[in-house]
């Protein structure tokens, strides 16, 4: 009978003794798992790993949308056009207009802002 091989964690020296919960953790959840067996302990911990990640995912997520929208944006800003926008000045006809400008992936985008007053 030949048996299949059994990972073995090498992170952390082996005890005879059970290991000691985190003092964080409730009690209801310490009991709990010391009735799971060693496979669904192991869900268990591989969940929590993966349900980690996306909580701190979703929580840089978050405070980078809350730092996006505490950006000042601009008064006359139209709601249309993305805060990086910058205003340039194009010549039509010998005259002179205010645009917004911006990038969207390969191409810039303009819209129009107002013309440029002669005593700027």
């Amino acid at each position: 009978m030949i048996l299949p091989p059994v990972l073995v964690n090498t992170d952390r020296p082996m005890s005879y003794e059970p290991p000691t919960p985190p003092a964080e953790l409730p009690t209801d959840v310490i009991d709990t798992l010391n009735d799971y067996s060693p496979e669904l302990l192991r869900d268990v911990a591989h969940y929590a790993e993966d349900l980690s990640e996306y909580r701190e995912r979703e929580a840089r997520l978050s405070e980078a949308e809350e730092e996006d929208e505490n950006d000042e944006r601009p008064d006359d800003l139209p709601d249309d056009v993305p805060t990086k926008a910058t205003i340039t000045i194009k010549k039509i006809n010998d005259n002179r207009y205010y645009y917004w400008q911006w990038r969207e992936g390969d191409r810039v985008t303009s819209k129009y802002k107002s013309p440029v007053n002669p005593d700027e």
